[in-house]
């Protein structure tokens, strides 16, 4: 049987800067229900300087079902109706594969 690879999800997002504190608050949320899931390594939440309406969301995954396994959460779904009119275009997701360090714990 092939082990599952694996995976790291970049998101960006720009929210309209009006919501900027709801939707972190949301996200912080998020976050932290999220890593109680066991398919969640990691999950970062991350301002950019210069512009403090556009964010990104970095979700490492123990494996490729995982991402799936979180989108069927309570949690996901409420942050997902939550932040849905909060954005000013639609986010962007780069599915990604980690080279160092080969394997989490």
């Amino acid at each position: 049987m092939a082990t599952e690879k694996q995976l790291i999800r970049v998101i960006n997002v720009r929210v309209k800067p009006e919501c900027r504190e709801e939707f972190i608050e949301a996200t912080r949320k998020n976050a932290r229900q999220s890593l109680e899931e066991p398919g969640v390594v990691r999950f970062d939440l991350i301002q950019q300087d210069d512009d403090p309406d556009r964010f990104v969301l970095i979700e490492a995954y123990r494996n490729d079902s995982a991402p799936d396994e979180h989108k069927k959460t309570e949690h996901y779904a409420k942050w997902r109706d939550t932040v849905s009119d909060m954005m000013a275009e639609p986010r962007q997701s780069i599915a990604c594969r980690p080279l160092f360090p080969e394997r989490w714990t």
